[in-house]
């Protein structure tokens, strides 16, 4: 701020910290060129698939129109790991929050060719889609995989997996509910096991300090190749709520 603005009235100087000031994100938006065929799902598969921020707090049952068990996905990326799982376990209802729209429209437009009725998606910020649209004790699996590492140290506080964002993971999770984390950086796992082994209300569900073994459900996302083929290794966090 310069000794302009440091030079205001207090009235103004609240107007002027509220406009400067702007929320840590653990994500970059990046720009893409739609597709004719990301645009076709945005365009024609949103009204089916598409859930609105806006819209505010859901109903699980009512937008699905059933009641079964709820796995939500934040990051999706281009959605075809998300759509395989919900194709391959068509028994769980599954929600994608992803802000890079080629990947939703990409998604959307798989999900009405296959016919997969089991998908939900949010085209917003994560953090609001949670504090605004989920419910409370709602979740039976967050899935986390891949996320931005953010691997050089001066970004470390903008990595999404932290305290304050653990325990609002355990809000919505079901007591049982279980917190699933994915990284080919290892130092941002040991980053995660650092902060899920002291949160409140979670088990390690490999034991402490363990890390999970690949489950068979989890497909290999195109992030864990580009990872393996860089010779970095794959790590699974498994935590559930307790409490």
């Amino acid at each position: 701020m310069t000794e302009e603005q440091n030079s205001t009235t207090p009235e103004s100087e609240a107007g002027e910290e509220k406009k400067y000031m702007r929320t840590v994100r653990s994500f970059v938006l990046r720009a893409g060129r739609m597709t004719e065929g990301q645009q076709r799902g945005l365009d024609e598969a949103w009204p089916k698939y598409g859930l609105d921020l806006a819209n505010g707090a859901i109903q699980l049952d009512e937008v699905f129109g059933r009641d079964a068990p709820v796995v939500l996905e934040i990051g999706f990326g281009m959605g075809d790991s998300l759509l395989s799982m919900a194709k391959d376990q068509p028994e769980k209802n599954y929600i994608g929050i992803e802000v890079h729209r080629p990947g939703v429209g990409r998604l959307l437009n798989n999900a009405q060719l296959e016919g997969v009725d089991n998908i939900r998606v949010y085209c917003d910020d994560a953090v609001e889609v949670l504090a605004q649209c989920i419910p409370d004790g709602s979740l039976d699996t967050l899935q986390l995989f891949f996320p931005d590492p953010w691997h050089k140290k001066k970004h470390h506080k903008r990595r999404i997996v932290q305290p304050e964002f653990a325990q609002t993971i355990r809000r919505k999770l079901k007591v049982g509910g279980v917190f699933h984390m994915a990284t080919d950086w290892e130092n941002y796992a040991e980053h995660m096991m650092e902060v899920m082994n002291v949160a409140e209300g979670y088990n390690n569900v490999a034991g402490d300090g363990q890390f999970s073994p690949q489950p068979e459900w989890r497909p290999v996302t195109k992030f864990q190749k580009r990872g393996e083929r860089l010779g970095h290794g794959v790590w699974d966090l498994m935590f559930e709520r307790t409490e």
